[in-house]
């Protein structure tokens, strides 16, 4: 079986996350510049059997998209124009960021690691990826 990949892209960095090749555990990757994130890509899809990419979907509490839709919108064209046959799925990553910054608390870590944004971005592909497939299993 293949991977799945989530992506929280933004526009500075972009969280990544991945399943085992079973699709039962979502790990986060890394977090990597966002103007690299194709060239990235490229690479780990050369190594890495992946069947299905996730893509963070920004919504308002109202389900509207948010300010930040257009810029990932952009990115989607960007994904889509090079990797065509590779399978995306968009999914709502509202309150992913929330999440990893409490999951980061609650895990214990220190005032000055909890500022890492490239750590909580990955976190949050990470939640982003667990939720999918909790979803996925019902």
């Amino acid at each position: 079986m293949a991977r799945i990949l989530a992506i929280d892209y933004g526009i500075k960095r972009t969280g990544i996350a991945v399943t085992d090749e079973l699709q039962i555990i979502a790990s986060g990757l890394t977090t990597v510049p966002s103007e690299t994130i194709i060239t990235f890509l490229k690479d780990y899809f050369s190594n890495e059997n992946v069947s299905k990419v996730l893509i963070g979907e920004p919504k308002q509490m109202n389900g509207q998209p948010s300010e930040s839709a257009a810029i990932i919108e952009q990115f989607v064209e960007k994904f889509t124009k090079e990797f065509p046959d590779m399978k995306v799925e968009r999914v709502d990553e509202r309150f992913t960021s929330k999440m990893a910054f409490q999951t980061m608390i609650d895990s214990g870590l220190k005032k000055k690691q909890r500022q890492n944004k490239a750590l909580i971005d990955e976190i949050a592909a990470t939640i982003l990826l667990q939720d999918y497939l909790s979803r996925k299993m019902f």
